[in-house]
């Protein structure tokens, strides 16, 4: 491969179809989309500072590295990027990519980051900002710390293990999602939802978990968790006592007790729903 190492690098297209390059402690100035149409690149210890650095690329890796807040929609339509020990200043990062691998990486602004891409592994990630990977589908994420709000909107096929959510409106229209081991906090989690199940997770949510077709949780706590459960299908096993119920659709929900149920019967079929409190004299 050819070595590029300690230059300074300006001007449109700076390296513009670049192939099989190591690129080593070397600054991309000002000049859009330095790396277009880049294969088989290698990045270490490098720094882009303005917009769009890598676009219809494809089989990158970039460790040590940190894109500044003008690196603005740094990947885009770039298939087999792998992205380690970075920090991203910059906003709308990675977007209709394949096979996106992101370990131990910080987004200082993620809003509109990691949009209709496919096939994503994040490990090791913090990111702060609205609308996190809206539209994308088969995602394996792990300890991820999201600060945010809309997040996973209309994703598709994702795991996520030991992770903290901070995000109003998570997982709204979503496809086949499982969470593990995590802390969700935020209103209105997962409106829309199908396939939605979550288990030993702790959730705070106003009106959370409604309009969802099949919700299952499994050994969760509900804290400060308010009219949940409206419209949806649910087989819930709650640990600990939920604050108030409203509507569920049907399926059975366990608790230690239900500080509120609200069943209206000219919006639903209260025989369709059972009712399990472990600590309560009441029980449907």
């Amino acid at each position: 491969m050819e070595e590029i190492k300690q230059q300074f690098l300006t001007g449109e297209r700076a390296l513009f179809q670049g192939h099989d390059l190591r690129i080593m402690d070397t600054t991309f100035a000002d000049g859009e989309s330095p790396l277009k149409e880049s294969r088989n690149i290698e990045l270490t210890g490098s720094m882009f500072k303005w917009k769009y650095p890598l676009w219809y690329s494809k089989s990158v890796t970039v460790k040590d590295s940190t894109w500044f807040e003008m690196a603005r929609a740094g990947v885009w339509y770039t298939d087999e990027i792998t992205v380690e020990d970075c920090a991203i200043e910059a906003p709308k990062n990675f977007r209709r990519c394949k096979d996106v691998i992101l370990r131990n990486v910080s987004f200082a602004n993620a809003a509109e980051t990691l949009w209709s891409c496919d096939g994503v592994t994040i490990d090791q990630v913090t990111a702060k900002g609205d609308y996190f990977a809206m539209n994308s589908q088969n995602m394996n994420i792990q300890n991820l710390t999201l600060y945010g709000n809309y997040s996973f909107d209309g994703v598709k096929n994702m795991e996520i293990r030991s992770s903290r959510l901070l995000s109003k409106d998570a997982f709204w229209n979503t496809e086949n999602v499982t969470v593990y081991d995590s802390f969700i906090s935020g209103e209105y989690l997962g409106w829309n939802a199908k396939n939605l199940t979550l288990i030993n997770c702790t959730i705070e949510s106003l009106q959370g978990m409604c309009y969802i077709d099949n919700l299952v949780m499994k050994n969760c706590k509900l804290l400060n968790t308010t009219l949940t459960f409206e419209y949806s299908t649910v087989d819930a096993e709650i640990t600990n006592k939920i604050d108030s119920v409203l509507n569920p659709s049907e399926g059975v929900i366990r608790a230690e007790e239900i500080g509120e149920l609200i069943i209206e019967k000219d919006k639903v079929d209260p025989a369709k729903t059972r009712i399990v409190c472990t600590n309560s004299a009441v029980q449907k």
